[in-house]
């Protein structure tokens, strides 16, 4: 069953491009997007956290942090990070548990790979709760950035 608005988000501890482990807990008290992405150096992955740092003030205003998730590991993400500038956190779910919890994952993906990271878009409010929900089954689409910006400025 699909994760539900107003229900406590799944918590997770991963590790980020720095060796660091970062909570879901860690952000409480602020707006977090989390975005599970199929596979980082991608050209839609890149595209869509490529728009997140371009508009990190306008999610800032929104007391909004950005978490980007995938099932890559921390050295591959640690170099898509540098190379994209990003200025947020990348976490390694390299076992595939967080992307499992939030019912994001591909059984299958494309070239016989298995346990992919759907492409995916929560908002989760200051108290854990999930205040918007979109998984995508096309690894070509982008989550609606304005649904996401209208839930924040809701909050």
């Amino acid at each position: 069953m699909a994760l539900q608005i107003g229900e406590l988000a799944p918590s997770f501890t991963l590790f980020n491009t720095e060796k660091k482990e970062i909570s879901l807990s860690d952000y409480k008290g602020k707006n977090v997007v989390i975005l599970f992405f199929p596979l980082a150096f991608t050209s839609v992955c890149t595209a869509e956290l490529c728009e997140m740092r371009d508009n990190i003030a306008t999610y800032s205003k929104l007391n909004a942090e950005i978490i980007g998730i995938s099932v890559d590991s921390i050295f591959t993400l640690g170099k898509f990070k540098a190379e994209q500038s990003l200025p947020f956190d990348l976490l390694s779910d390299f076992n595939k548990e967080i992307s499992t919890a939030y019912e994001s994952i591909y059984e299958n993906f494309v070239l016989g790979m298995k346990g992919v990271s759907k492409r995916s878009a929560f908002v989760i409010d200051g108290n854990g709760s999930i205040q918007y929900a979109e998984v995508l089954e096309s690894a070509g689409d982008v989550p609606n950035f304005e649904a996401v910006k209208e839930v924040l400025a809701k909050l």
